[in-house]
C-alpha cells in the first residue's frame, strides 16, 4: 500500500506542476495577485508530494520490498543498511527520482525565501521550475517508474552493483544533483527575466546565491567523485577524462564563469545579455550530462544501462528547453541594454578575460566528448578521444587563467592599474617562485617545466593571501590594524579569498603527484620486498574473510621506514555472492599529505600475484583544494548580502515636527 501511495504521489505531483506552470504565468501577465500567489502554495505543495514518494521508494528498499521490480534488481536482504539506503539513487529510476526531489527543493527554497522578489519575476521563476518538473514527471511516469510491481514476488534480490557499495557513492551523486539541478534557478530566472524583458543589477543580486549555492554543490560533488573513483576503482588514478567525468565538469566551468560574470553585472551593471546567456547555457550543459548519462549512448562505469526510449525522451527534453531557451534569447536579446562600459585593464576586464577562458575550455572539453559520438553517428567509425587531448589542450588554456586569477582583486573597478598591480604582487610572485623550488628541491628534482606548475599552485594561495593582505593595508596601518580591518570585511571576501587559496592548494597537488609520483608494477611472493616512495613494502600473504554480502581475500602488506615497522595495509579482492562480481580493494597509507597505494592484480602460474604500487605524493592537496573552494562558497552564503539575494529595505527615519533632520 505505501508503494502504491508512492506512486499516486507522483501522479498528484505532475497535476500540481502542470497547474503551477500555468496559472501563475498568467497571473503575472494580468497582474493578478492571487494567481502568482498560487506559485509559492504549488511548489511547495509539489514539493511535500515527491518527499511523500521518495520516502515510499525508500521505505520499499529499507525492508526489502522484492515485489517492487527496482528493489528487486538493486537491493539484497544480506547488504548493509546504509546500501540499502544509498541504493535508493544507486539506479537509473530511483536517481531519476533524486534528480526531481532536488529539483523540487529547489523550487520550495525559491517560494520560501523569495519573499523579497517583484511577484511576478517570483511567479515566472516557479513557473518555469513547474515546466522542468513537469518534463521529468512525465519521464519518469512513463519511462521510469520506480515503483513497477512483481508478481509473483521474488525470495531475495538480485543485489546493489558492488561498485556503488560504497560510502563515497552515498555522498557522490546527491552532491552532484545539488549542483547540477541547482543551476536549474539560475535557468529559471534567466527565462523569466527573458520572458519580463528587463534585467538589472538587481536581478544579478537575486540570482548570484543561487549560482554560489549549485556551484559550491558541484564542486563537493565533483571532488567526492574523483575520491572514490580513486580509492575504489583500484586503477590508481584521480580523474580519467571519462565521457560522464566531464558531463559533470562542464556546467562547474560554465557556472564558474556564471559566478564571475553575474559579479560584474551586480557591480557595475555590465555583461547582462552575456551572464543571461551563461544561465542558460550552464543548465543546457546539466541536461547534457543528464542525457549522456541515461541514454546508453556512453559505456561507463558512472552510466547506467537504458533502452532507447529513455535516451529519446531525454533528448526530447533537452530539445525543448534548450532549444525554446536559447531562441527565447535570441529573440529578447536585441531588445535588452547592454550594460556600462569599462577599461580592459579593471576588475571587470580580468573578469571578463576569466570568463573567455573557463567558456573556451568548456567548449574544448565538450568537442573532445562529443566528437567520437558525432563522428559513430555519421560514418560508423569509433574513435576514442583521451587523456592526452584534454591534458594539453585543457591545460595550455588554464595557464594564463592561473596566472591571472590574482591579479582580479587588487585592481579597481571601471579602470585598473596594470603597474601598480604589479608592484603590490611582485613580492608574492617571487615568494610563489621560491617556494615551487623549494618544494622540488626536497623532493629530489624534477623537469624545469614542473617548477613553474608548483610555483602556479603557490601564487594561487599566495595571491589570496594579497588580496586579504592589501585590503587590510597592513604595510601602512601596521599589524593590529590591519587584523581589525580585515575582520570588518564581508564574509564574501573570506570566501573569495578561500577559494582562490583551494584552487591553488589544488593545482599544486595536481603538479606534485603527477610530477613526482611513481608507479611499480611486480609479482609477489610471501616474504618478498619492494621499495616505493622511501618504504620497503613486505608481502606477508593472505587471509580469508567474510563479510555480510561478499567473500575475500585480504592481501596484508608490511610497510617499513629505516627497518622499522611503521604500518599495516590490506589490499584485498571481494567476490561478491549474489551477483557473482568480483571487485579489488585498494589498500591505501596515508602519510600527511602523501599516500602509499597498493592494489592487488591477478595471481600468476608461479604462485605469485601481481601488484601495483603508486607512490603518491601531497595527493590529498587535490581534494582539499576542492574542500577549501567549498568551504569558501558557504562562507560568501554566509554574507548577509548574497543571503537575502537583495539589499534589505531600510526603515524610514520619521522625523519630529520641529527636530533636526539625521545628519548624513
Amino acid at each position: 500500500m505505501i508503494v502504491e501511495i508512492g506512486h499516486y504521489a507522483l501522479v498528484l505531483a505532475l497535476a500540481t506542476a502542470l497547474i503551477v506552470s500555468i496559472l501563475p504565468m498568467i497571473g503575472a501577465r494580468r497582474r493578478d495577485p492571487a494567481m502568482m500567489a498560487l506559485a509559492t502554495t504549488g511548489s511547495l505543495t509539489l514539493f511535500a508530494l515527491v518527499v511523500i514518494s521518495f520516502a515510499a521508494l525508500t521505505w520499499a528498499y529499507m525492508v526489502s520490498d522484492f515485489s517492487v521490480k527496482n528493489v528487486w534488481e538493486n537491493s539484497h536482504s544480506m547488504m548493509p543498511m546504509l546500501y540499502k539506503f544509498s541504493g535508493v539513487w544507486g539506479n537509473h529510476e530511483g536517481s531519476m527520482l533524486l534528480w526531481l526531489l532536488i529539483l523540487a527543493l529547489f523550487s520550495a527554497l525559491v517560494a520560501v525565501f523569495g519573499g523579497n522578489l517583484p511577484d511576478t519575476l517570483k511567479a515566472n521563476v516557479l513557473a518555469v521550475q513547474a515546466w522542468i518538473s513537469s518534463a521529468f514527471l512525465l519521464f519518469i511516469l512513463l519511462s521510469s517508474n520506480p515503483f513497477l510491481r512483481l508478481d509473483p514476488a521474488p525470495a531475495e534480490g538480485q543485489d546493489l552493483n558492488p561498485v556503488l557499495q560504497d560510502l563515497g557513492l552515498a555522498i557522490h551523486p546527491p552532491l552532484l544533483y545539488l549542483g547540477y539541478v541547482g543551476f536549474s534557478v539560475c535557468f529559471s530566472f534567466a527565462v523569466a527575466a527573458l520572458i519580463e524583458g528587463r534585467i538589472d543589477a538587481a536581478w544579478a543580486r537575486w540570482v548570484r546565491p543561487w549560482t554560489l549555492a549549485a556551484w559550491t554543490f558541484l564542486t563537493a560533488g565533483i571532488a567526492m567523485g574523483s575520491y572514490w573513483a580513486y580509492y575504489e576503482l583500484g586503477w590508481g588514478g584521480w580523474w580519467f577524462w571519462d565521457p560522464v567525468e566531464n558531463a559533470s565538469f562542464m556546467p562547474w566551468l560554465a557556472g564558474t564563469a556564471m559566478l564571475h560574470s553575474a559579479l560584474v553585472m551586480e557591480k557595475r551593471e555590465a555583461l547582462k545579455i552575456w551572464t543571461v546567456l551563461l544561465a542558460i547555457m550552464t543548465f543546457s550543459l546539466s541536461l547534457l550530462g543528464t542525457f549522456l548519462v541515461r541514454s546508453g549512448v556512453l559505456t561507463s562505469v558512472h552510466s547506467f544501462a537504458s533502452d532507447p526510449t529513455r535516451g529519446i525522451f531525454i533528448l526530447c527534453i533537452l530539445a525543448v528547453f534548450i532549444g525554446g531557451a536559447f531562441s527565447l534569447f535570441a529573440w529578447r536579446a536585441p531588445s535588452l541594454k547592454a550594460g556600462g562600459l569599462f577599461a580592459p585593464i579593471s576588475r571587470e576586464g580580468a573578469l571578463v578575460l576569466n570568463n573567455l577562458i573557463l567558456t573556451v575550455a568548456t567548449a574544448t572539453v565538450l568537442t573532445g566528448t562529443l566528437y567520437p559520438l558525432v563522428l559513430e553517428t555519421l560514418t560508423g567509425e569509433k574513435i576514442s578521444v583521451g587523456a592526452p587531448f584534454f591534458n594539453m589542450t585543457f591545460g595550455l588554456l588554464m595557464l594564463p587563467l592561473l596566472i591571472a586569477v590574482p591579479f582580479g582583486p587588487v585592481l579597481a573597478w571601471k579602470r585598473g592599474d596594470l603597474l601598480g598591480a604589479l608592484q603590490r604582487l611582485y613580492v608574492f610572485a617571487g615568494l610563489s617562485l621560491a617556494a615551487g623550488l623549494a618544494f622540488a628541491y626536497f623532493q629530489g628534482g624534477g623537469p624545469v617545466l614542473s617548477i613553474f606548475g608548483l610555483a602556479l599552485g603557490f601564487w594561487g594561495m599566495f595571491g589570496a593571501i594579497a588580496d586579504l593582505w592589501y585590503r587590510g593595508n597592513f604595510g601602512k596601518v601596521g599589524f593590529a590594524t590591519g587584523i581589525r580591518r580585515v575582520r570588518g570585511l564581508p564574509r564574501s571576501a573570506f570566501g573569495t579569498a578561500l577559494a582562490h587559496f583551494g584552487l591553488g592548494v589544488t593545482v599544486l597537488g595536481i603538479f606534485a603527484a603527477t610530477t613526482f609520483g611513481t608507479e611499480t608494477v611486480v609479482e609477489m611472493k610471501q616474504g618478498q620486498t619492494v621499495e616505493a616512495g622511501g618504504y620497503s613494502l613486505t608481502f606477508d600473504g593472505f587471509r580469508d574473510a567474510v563479510g555480510p554480502n561478499y567473500t575475500e581475500s585480504r592481501g596484508h602488506f608490511t610497510a617499513r621506514k629505516g627497518g622499522a615497522a611503521v604500518a599495516d595495509v590490506w589490499s584485498s579482492k571481494r567476490l561478491y555472492t549474489a551477483r557473482r562480481m568480483p571487485t579489488t580493494e585498494a589498500g591505501i597509507l596515508t602519510f600527511g599529505l602523501s599516500q602509499l597505494y597498493v592494489s592487488l592484480g591477478d595471481p600468476m602460474d608461479s604462485g605469485g600475484i601481481v601488484v601495483r604500487i603508486w607512490w603518491k605524493p601531497f595527493i590529498l592537496c587535490i581534494w582539499g583544494g576542492c574542500l577549501i573552494m567549498m568551504v569558501g562558497g558557504f562562507v560568501s552564503l554566509s554574507d548577509r548580502r548574497l543571503r537575502v539575494g537583495a539589499p534589505a529595505k531600510r526603515p524610514k527615519v520619521v522625523t519630529p515636527k520641529g527636530g533636526l533632520e539625521p545628519a548624513e
